[in-house]
């Protein structure tokens, strides 16, 4: 199981979209994949978790994390294969960790709780609640939007991750993700030569 959850090796720089749900992650990746001319990895739980919901209309179970960790691994190491000089990753493991923390009342797999601290990312960019929340099927906390972000924080604080939170509209958004990342490529090929 461990083994399906590690990164494999790449040499691209790699980029999360992180934070709470209905924060604009998915929205930013899809620019930033585009403007990178890049891959870009979809949140494997959303469909994941639809797939249950239509078909059973039952929510995650704390048994569900383990595949949906396994799903977004195999995604991250396909795209990683083919993205051109950065990834853009719409949640990673660590994500799923804080999830399992806010919802299974601070339990997390242990393997889960290893690997998602082993992964390596360059950049996390921590989405703030300033857009307009958009329900749906999964999204579930509408009014405990300061409280998951502040979990989010904590998180990339607790474990010193590099990151830069994102807010304002999609233009600010997009150019302040763009500035840090290209500022990241430009570090890594003069680093390179």
């Amino acid at each position: 199981m461990e083994e399906k959850l590690r990164q494999q090796p790449s040499h691209c720089i790699k980029v999360v979209l992180f934070g709470p749900e209905s924060t604009g992650k998915t929205t930013l990746a899809k620019q930033l994949a585009e403007y990178y001319n890049t891959e870009w990895i979809p949140e494997y739980a959303r469909e994941y978790l639809q797939e249950k919901w239509d078909r059973t209309k039952e929510i995650c179970t704390y048994d569900d994390l383990i595949l949906i960790a396994e799903g977004q691994m195999k995604l991250e190491n396909e795209a990683a294969k083919k993205a051109n000089k950065v990834l853009i990753c719409d949640t990673d493991l660590l994500e799923t960790k804080v999830y399992s923390e806010l919802y299974f009342n601070g339990l997390v797999h242990p393997v889960l709780d290893k690997v998602s601290l082993e992964n390596v990312y360059d950049l996390y960019l921590l989405t703030y609640i300033d857009v307009p929340w958009i329900p749906d099927d999964l999204r579930d906390k509408p009014h405990q939007r300061e409280e998951m972000f502040l979990s989010f924080k904590e998180c990339l604080n607790k474990h010193n991750l590099p990151y830069i939170v994102i807010k304002g509209d999609k233009n600010s958004r997009f150019e302040k993700a763009v500035t840090n990342i290209s500022q990241l490529i430009k570090k890594k090929s003069e680093y390179n030569r």
